[in-house]
């Protein structure tokens, strides 16, 4: 009898990265006190009891107990693409917005429909690891652009200019940056726009943290004002994180009419519909509780700050990258590997974070924490515990 066996491209992956490093912290004792969790991007404060509500009232419908739209509720699509129509200063409409179950699946059915077995995507180096693990099952190949540590892990132009030369069919970007908290300037998103327009290629911007820019940022970019922008650019989001509901999961994507109409064909395979009372209940949330996300950017800045403090007075410890949800942070252990020193920290100080080999090659001396699910007196607490 010959066994069965499952697809290689996925047999081959590792288990999922979260649970396996939360499993480290079971064995911890308490020693130092309570548990302080850096592992995943989750905002660290309730949703609001307005947004609450509108959830159990959508969910209470009869209307919502059917398929909806594939490309999302025209309610939704309307007021999301009115937000980043006053945001970039743009001419958006509805029929520019797909809405997903999710950033992940956002960038699921954007790689389908860009890229086939056999053809090659550009990531930064380090990268985000279920953009890695998307490609890999499909049978998608990687091109690694280089982000230089010491220019603040900015990806270098003249290395994505070398991917996009060989090849590849498109350049996927995070900013601000998971897992290094990097803010990419409008300048640079410009010159990476130029690049992937000079080669023919697409350039997918993940902007699922936007909102915890600060507040001398400005406005992100201006691509979506470039004459003919549709035909290279490509916007992915996450309501999860400036909503606080990562369990409803809803996401964005942002592009020109004709590459939805490609993106809404693998979405009815893949799920048909983004959940639909969480679509009528974000679409009212949007102007509703404009001031209460507003304020949790600054808490999430206060966090920032605090964490800034406490690795300031920590000689061997520096922080590469910081900035919205993540910081990305050089250990003192050159003997040792980025899991090794993650595992002893979470079993033996209580910190929980993630190890810079999962962000890509060359990384082992980075943890990634990611400090906006810990409030300010917690994140204090990492001071004596990693001396």
């Amino acid at each position: 009898m010959i066994a069965a066996k499952p697809n290689s491209l996925v047999a081959r992956l590792s288990a999922p990265p979260i649970p396996s490093v939360v499993a480290w912290s079971r064995e911890y004792k308490g020693e130092k006190g309570p548990l302080i969790d850096l592992s995943q991007a989750v905002p660290g404060y309730p949703a609001h009891p307005e947004m609450l509500r509108l959830l159990a009232e959508a969910a209470g419908q009869q209307a919502m107990t059917g398929y909806g739209p594939i490309e999302g509720e025209p309610l939704l699509r309307k007021a999301y693409a009115a937000h980043l129509a006053e945001l970039y200063g743009a001419d958006l409409s509805a029929g520019n917005i797909h809405i997903t179950a999710g950033c992940n699946q956002a960038f699921m059915c954007t790689a389908i429909a860009l890229a086939g077995a056999g053809d090659t995507v550009a990531l930064t180096n380090p990268f985000y690891f279920n953009y890695d693990t998307t490609l890999s099952m499909l049978g998608i190949g990687r091109r690694l652009v280089d982000c230089d540590p010491a220019g603040g892990f900015l990806p270098d132009p003249r290395s994505a200019e070398a991917a996009l030369a060989s090849g590849a069919k498109m350049l996927a970007v995070v900013t601000p940056n998971n897992p290094t908290g990097a803010v990419y300037p409008p300048s640079l998103l410009h010159e990476l726009f130029v690049l992937c327009r000079k080669y023919g290629a697409w350039l997918i911007l993940d902007e699922t943290y936007r909102d915890f820019l600060g507040e001398d940022d400005g406005r992100p970019h201006s691509l979506l004002s470039e004459p003919g922008w549709e035909d290279t650019l490509i916007l992915l989001y996450s309501f999860s994180k400036s909503f606080c509901i990562p369990g409803h999961r809803l996401g964005a994507i942002t592009a020109g009419p004709k590459l939805i109409a490609e993106i809404a064909k693998v979405m009815d395979n893949m799920q048909i519909c983004a959940p639909r009372s969480a679509q009528v209940a974000v679409a009212s949330a949007i102007p509703a509780l404009a001031d209460w996300r507003a304020g949790n950017r600054l808490e999430i800045a206060r966090r920032a700050d605090a964490l800034r403090l406490v690795f300031s007075g920590l000689p061997n410890w520096e922080i590469g990258a910081i900035g919205a949800y993540f910081a990305f942070v050089r250990h003192p252990h050159a003997d040792k590997s980025s899991s090794e020193v993650a595992e002893k920290l979470a079993k033996d100080s209580g910190i929980v974070c993630l190890p810079g080999a999962y962000f890509g090659e060359n990384q082992e001396r980075y943890l990634r924490l990611a400090f906006a699910n810990a409030d300010v007196a917690s994140i204090g607490l990492l001071s004596e515990r990693l001396r």
